[in-house]
């Protein structure tokens, strides 16, 4: 079953050695938070066009997943039951955050990489503390308790490199940290740590401290914690209503800074990358701002592909954690057009076609429709390349993503 994506490029960065048995080195799993094939292939399309490729398109090896979590209520996953078994290999219930259906403790590819005496990270334009990059190092059973999630990493899973947003979560209320409460660009965003100064805490752990790009770039430090932003990394809402996507670090810069803190780690790393702005602007219907999030995500992919091609036993895999807003890519056609509700449920449908948008290169444009402001059940696209990827090119559940990856570091073992 295994699709050759890109056949001639095949083997352009990391390899793809061992057929299965080939030690990883280092491992990169990156998340397009709510990224279909649908969402993918129209970053595609006003990227580069139809006869282009998209940097996580070039990847040599493409399969898909299966996103269904454990929960009894729901038939669809959250992010937090999907990041959980990508983490874990455990499928479990909506909300969970490395932990089974009855809330004990699984461990996670983090911890995993960290017992392998590899260097860990953690980057998202989320909140560092969010369902994704949380699943990976914490373990509570509600994907809310982003304080709880911020202090197991300082003290338990103590990743290397933490970069992202939501500042918020580590002060307490009342304490204005880089980023001033209540924001005139944004919802009410305000300090509301639950367990006191979590920025003062992991400084005393060994963690430097940065929340500006400046320091960011000047800072050499070996532990590095990095908040950019009170919640997410930019503003989601519908299109004209205060919906920006310009995150104060790009994606690539934080990534860039953190594959040069972990590489320095003779054994290897463990790095996590997550772009959060596709899959929160799909929940508003606001097709401009996931093309943009989502072309952020690929500038991202590119410069990690170029990392791996010096880097030969290096393990990437880009991956949807499961489908948002229903999106669907449409010919222009005035005739064929969605009805707006006017509601304000995210179960209703909230907008009518998006667009036109220009296909690069061409004189062609394309409508993007949608039929919800929540998620779908599709199965999300996985590209991959490097050792083990191979195994990756099939039909398969999330949690077989966790144990090709788990494999393969191990070396097969």
């Amino acid at each position: 079953m295994g699709l050759l994506a890109g056949g001639a490029q095949g083997d352009r960065g990391g390899g793809d050695h061992g057929k299965g048995g080939q030690t990883a080195k280092n491992v990169i799993l990156i998340v397009g938070d709510g990224m279909s094939i649908a969402a993918r292939d129209a970053i595609r399309l006003a990227t580069v066009g139809q006869d282009g490729q998209l940097a996580m398109d070039s990847l040599r090896y493409a399969g898909w997943t299966y996103t269904d979590s454990a929960d009894t209520e729901d038939a669809v996953t959250d992010s937090a039951a999907s990041a959980t078994a990508f983490s874990t290999g455990v499928r479990t219930y909506n909300g969970a955050i490395g932990v089974d259906l009855d809330g004990n403790p699984v461990t996670t590819l983090l911890e995993d990489a960290k017992a392998l005496g590899k260097a860990t990270g953690l980057v998202t334009t989320a909140q560092v503390t969010d369902a994704t990059p949380g699943s990976f190092g914490a373990h509570v059973p509600d994907r809310g308790d982003q304080s709880e999630i911020a202090r197991q990493y300082i003290d338990d899973s103590r990743p290397d490199v933490i970069l992202g947003g939501g500042e918020d979560w580590w002060l307490p209320v009342g304490e204005v940290g880089a980023y001033p409460d209540d924001p005139a660009d944004s919802p009410p965003e305000v300090s509301k740590s639950t367990i006191g100064n979590l920025i003062t805490r992991a400084q005393e752990t060994g963690y430097t401290y940065v929340s500006t790009p400046e320091e960011l770039a000047a800072t050499k430090a070996k532990r590095l914690l990095g908040l950019f932003a009170n919640e997410e990394m930019f503003q989601q809402a519908p299109e004209g209503e205060g919906d920006v996507y310009d995150p104060v670090v790009p994606l690539r810069d934080m990534t860039q800074k953190a594959l040069d803190v972990l590489s320095r780690d003779r054994q290897g790393f463990f790095l996590l990358v997550e772009e959060e702005g596709i899959d929160e602007m799909e929940h508003n219907n606001n097709a401009t701002l996931t093309l943009t999030a989502g072309q952020a995500l690929d500038e991202t992919v590119a410069l990690i592909t170029e990392f791996a091609a010096k880097n030969r036993n290096t393990l990437i895999v880009v991956v949807g954690d499961h489908e948002t807003g229903g999106l669907a890519i449409e010919n222009v056609d005035p005739d064929d057009e969605s009805t707006d509700t006017g509601s304000t449920s995210p179960d209703v449908l909230q907008s009518s076609e998006d667009g036109p948008f220009p296909i690069a290169g061409s004189d062609l444009q394309f409508t993007i429709d949608w039929t919800t402001g929540s998620h779908t059940g599709a199965a999300t696209p996985l590209t991959a390349q490097g050792p083990s990827a191979e195994l990756l090119a099939r039909a398969q559940h999330s949690t077989h993503v966790h144990d090709v990856i788990l494999k393969a570091m191990r070396g097969g073992r």
